[in-house]
């Protein structure tokens, strides 16, 4: 009897000991990729490491302070642009090729899970020619066809779309109406639609959407114009902030509405962030314009006069208009030049855009041509520039830049509907932004772009993890 009381006792204590050990939170594990220069990490899964109690931070640490019951602007998603010179490169590569350049942007286990697309209403620069949907003089839009589009740029767009698992978030954006249209007569150097085409160039719009969705391709939006502050040597339209804002809300907002189209997405202005704040002042500040805007879309090239990028510009918008989406439309790395592929503050460029814009409100970043030749091209003006993935046309070579690895560290883990939550670093060593996903899974990416290996503490409200990151790189934690 003693022994039956003996194994008893042991017995309740073991129970009891393991409800207790069930009961005790496991320290919280954080997931480390890491992408750096001048070594092998390219999105690699670098380390594992765990929350402990944290104490209260000194001044002379680095911290990143994250507090996930803040929430801010929804994600929408992030990718890039599909051009004429996208898919003409594309058509060139061998079928293996194209297998694994699609995977690489599109395939959300094998590549970085791009999730937006944009693409062109006819041509840009980045196309080998110039041309539109219909003979030019059509004032009628008779002739309107999407022919053109069906050799290269539509067999890519839903090969993308297929990769991507059916759904890409697709918007369009035109750089000239048709030169008979423009007080110029000419689809390049700028010049503006003039006020007896107004009614033809909104219906262009509605005739380009149902076209492309009749293809199977749903166009979620369109922005009203590419760079209409930019007179350029290429396909270019200038709009005034009042122009632009009376084309939409006489004519592309009611024809759209008029055609069925009520629930694409319009967003205005479609250039860099320096006159963004004035041009959605004078958009969104009129009710009857107004309602037909989305959001506002904008670009990285305001440092073309030698200045810095305007990222406050971008919070200024997103404080005025709560109620209205940011976009990020375009951004690339100017003045191609195959000698810097490898050329890192590229890649640092696209990171210290993603972050601050981020963190001042856009809820999606849409990177320029996804695929450029070795030249840098084709572009029928010459304006040749870098696209994260080139492809050597002569060997059928894909030649993946540190741009692409940098996006990637966005794109492959922040989910469609995550919510950028609250967050801040302690000194300015590192930039960072943080974001919850809808499966509870946070993001925290963080970037260094000093010439010196940076120790951090991660910490989330009492719980304190520590990481170095390297050199030149970016890292996403996930936890």
């Amino acid at each position: 009897m003693k022994i039956i009381k003996y194994t008893l006792g042991v017995l309740l204590f073991s129970v009891t000991a393991f409800a207790q050990s069930q009961n005790e939170k496991k320290p919280a594990k954080i997931k480390i990729y890491t992408t750096a220069e001048n070594t092998t990490l390219k999105l690699t899964q670098t380390d594992d490491v765990f929350f402990s109690k944290g104490k209260q931070p000194l001044e002379i640490e680095t911290s990143i302070v994250v507090e996930p019951k803040k929430t801010f602007q929804t994600f929408l998603g992030i990718g890039g642009a599909i051009t004429d010179a996208s898919a003409e490169v594309f058509a060139k590569l061998p079928k293996d090729k194209q297998k694994e350049f699609l995977n690489a942007y599109y395939s959300k286990e094998n590549g970085i899970g791009y999730s937006l697309l944009r693409t062109t209403i006819h041509s840009s620069d980045f196309s080998s020619e110039s041309y539109t949907y219909i003979k030019e003089g059509d004032k009628d839009l008779k002739s309107f066809s999407i022919a053109h589009d069906q050799k290269y740029k539509i067999p890519l767009i839903k090969q993308a779309i297929k990769t991507a698992g059916g759904k890409l978030t697709t918007y369009a954006s035109p750089w000239s109406p048709p030169a008979f249209m423009k007080n110029t007569n000419n689809m390049l150097q700028g010049g503006s639609l003039l006020p007896e085409f107004y009614q033809a160039w909104a219906n262009y719009y509605a005739k380009f959407i149902k076209a492309y969705e009749k293809e199977g391709m749903p166009i979620w939006g369109l922005t009203i114009q590419n760079e209409p502050m930019a007179k350029q040597t290429w396909e270019s339209n200038i709009y005034t902030a009042g122009q632009e804002r009376d084309f939409l809300k006489n004519y592309l907002g009611p024809t759209l509405k008029k055609e069925g189209l009520a629930d694409k997405n319009i967003v205005i202005w479609d250039h860099n962030r320096d006159l963004m704040y004035e041009r959605a002042n004078t958009i969104l500040s009129d009710p009857d314009a107004a309602q037909y805007v989305w959001g506002t879309g904008f670009h990285w090239y305001e440092n073309w006069s030698g200045g810095e990028q305007m990222f406050d510009n971008v919070r200024k918008v997103y404080e005025a208009y709560p109620d209205k989406k940011i976009l990020f439309t375009e951004g690339c790395v100017e003045k191609f030049d195959a000698n810097k592929y490898q050329f890192w503050p590229n890649a640092e460029r696209y990171g210290k855009a993603m972050i601050n814009d981020f963190n001042n409100g856009t809820v999606g970043w849409t990177d320029w041509n996804i695929l450029l030749d070795q030249n840098g091209g084709p572009n029928h003006v010459g304006n040749f520039c870098f696209a994260p993935i080139h492809a050597d046309t002569n060997s059928g070579k894909l030649i993946y830049t540190p741009s692409y690895f940098y996006i990637g560290h966005f794109s492959k883990f922040i989910h469609a509907d995550a919510k950028r939550i609250s967050s801040a670093v302690s000194r300015s060593n590192i930039i960072s932004t943080s974001f919850l996903n809808t499966d509870g899974s946070l993001v925290t990416i963080v970037m260094n772009d000093s010439d010196q290996d940076v120790a951090y503490s991660l910490m989330v409200a009492t719980d304190k993890a520590e990481v170095i990151i390297p050199a030149h790189a970016i890292q996403t934690l996930i936890y």
